[in-house]
């Protein structure tokens, strides 16, 4: 398998010290090393930096991110933290009202600060039992047939059976391992941040919707106590890991708007691109990339926190199954297979959202067009499914609608059915009260309920609470069993 630099000799592998060392603390590696350590893998998160961020960033939870979250016993947490708003207007900040009766218990958005976020996921990655470690920067790696050795910017040596990259769109583990990230550099470039204005809420108001008739990059938001969310369009594409100051945002409000709105004392300021780009490979060997280190673009539409996430829950058991030693042969490689296609529908809704966003006279003909039609429930409901995805079906073959869709928070007896899945394992779920998880049972939890509020008589879920098999029979279902949770234990 290949080395990458710094060069690492047979004869400097240390025993393995951990099953998987993630690199980078943010929501995705901690999301990861939490399902990891439902299983009782030995995970390090290694962090570069070594405090947390200062600055208070307001992100958005979607449906499904805060369903996963609920399966995990951390919505009422998480939801102390957050601020409640409807799943309306995400894309391309069309103003429509939510979709009626989206099949979730929680059909909203949760706004909540970014560092709340990470440090929810952290700690309870830690009560699990997983390590952190700060200021501990990945600068190599060498992988071969029984781990990895990974080589820290000090020169410390770690040995794990898996990498995983976490870290961020500038991933150094995908640079390393030479992955290739096409796609498409920047053209467009806006400024976002939280400030103080120095105007009454009204006249702001009545500004900012004068300037969207023709400007979808600009908004002010209030947030309470005078602080607002502040998007404008920047003159040009910079460096983006140069931070913008006060006077940078000063200077585009009065370009684009002709007032500063007396802005001061910014909480945090950043600037984003459009660059929109996907990993070609998610795995090599014992290496992984999940989060922004697999794909990166525009924020339009709030998805690239909850996409992280979600590619976490899809791995995590996945790879622990392969630690354990029960995953059947392929099931690792269907990370990639179903997440791959997920993030190349995130970049082109993208792509569409920031065409939508233009002040040119063709897109913005588009943009009249498709206001219309969303004003039809279903062409509505498509697009909030697929922003908060919800709408994702993974290809698990021939089958009913259901089959490789995610299943809702029914009622089932004693309670709701996330609650059962709160150990990360697969679920039977039985209305005909005869089929059995057999030698999968320390794998798969049974519930018999001909009460469930299913219109099939059993399914058999997955940790990530997706359908992997629908029906009634008991052969069948030991196929589908062994395709999905390995051999039977004797």
């Amino acid at each position: 398998m290949p080395s990458h630099s710094p060069q690492v000799s047979g004869a400097d592998r240390a025993p393995l010290m951990f099953d998987v060392i993630i690199a980078g603390c943010g929501p995705t590696g901690a999301m990861l090393a939490a399902e990891l350590r439902l299983h009782g893998v030995r995970v390090l998160l290694l962090e570069k930096e070594t405090e947390p961020v200062s600055f208070v960033r307001i992100v958005g939870l979607h449906i499904r991110s805060i369903e996963l979250i609920a399966m995990r016993g951390l919505l009422d947490r998480v939801l102390e933290n957050g601020r409640r708003r409807p799943a309306a207007g995400f894309f391309a900040a069309i103003p429509k009202p939510a979709p009626t009766s989206l099949d979730s218990r929680h059909a909203y958005l949760l706004g909540i600060p970014q560092p709340v976020v990470v440090d929810l996921l952290e700690s309870h990655a830690i009560e699990l039992g997983a390590q952190v470690r700060r200021g501990g920067a990945v600068a190599g790696f060498e992988q071969d047939d029984e781990g990895v050795t990974v080589v820290l910017a000090d020169g410390e040596r770690l040995r794990a059976r898996y990498l995983v990259g976490c870290d961020g769109g500038r991933s150094t583990v995908r640079k390393l391992l030479s992955v290739g990230f096409p796609g498409e550099p920047s053209r467009t470039e806006t400024l976002m941040g939280e400030l103080e204005v120095g105007v009454p809420q009204e006249e702001i108001a009545a500004k900012v919707a004068e300037i969207r008739e023709t400007h979808q990059r600009f908004w002010l938001r209030p947030f309470g106590e005078g602080v607002y969310s502040v998007v404008v369009p920047a003159a040009g594409v910079s460096d983006r890991a140069e931070p913008p100051t006060l006077e940078d945002f000063r200077q585009q409000l009065r370009a684009v708007a002709g007032t500063d709105f007396g802005v001061h004392s910014p909480r945090w300021l950043s600037r984003f691109g459009d660059a929109t780009r996907l990993a070609e490979r998610y795995r090599v060997g014992r290496v992984l990339l999940a989060g922004d280190a697999a794909h990166i673009h525009p924020p339009t539409g709030g998805q690239g926190l909850n996409l992280g996430i979600q590619d976490a829950f899809n791995l995590g058991w996945k790879l622990a199954a392969q630690i354990r030693g029960w995953a059947p042969e392929s099931l690792l490689d269907t990370y990639q297979a179903e997440r791959h296609p997920v993030a190349e529908d995130v970049l082109d809704n993208t792509r569409a959202q920031m065409e939508l966003h233009s002040t040119e006279p063709g897109p913005r003909a588009v943009r009249r067009l498709l206001t219309e039609l969303m004003d039809f429930d279903e062409v509505n409901r498509y697009l909030i499914e697929k922003i908060t995805a919800i709408g994702i079906r993974y290809d698990f073959g021939a089958g009913p609608d259901l089959l490789g869709r995610r299943l809702p928070d029914i009622d089932v007896k004693h309670g709701h059915l996330y609650d059962l899945l709160r150990r990360g394992r697969g679920l039977l779920l039985d209305r005909t009260e005869r089929l059995t998880a057999g030698g999968w049972s320390d794998r798969v939890d049974h519930l018999a309920d001909p009460a469930a509020a299913l219109d099939v008589p059993c399914v058999l879920l997955r940790p990530d609470g997706h359908v992997a098999w629908i029906g009634d029979d008991q052969q069948d279902l030991d196929d589908h069993l062994a395709r999905w949770f390995g051999k039977p234990a004797h």
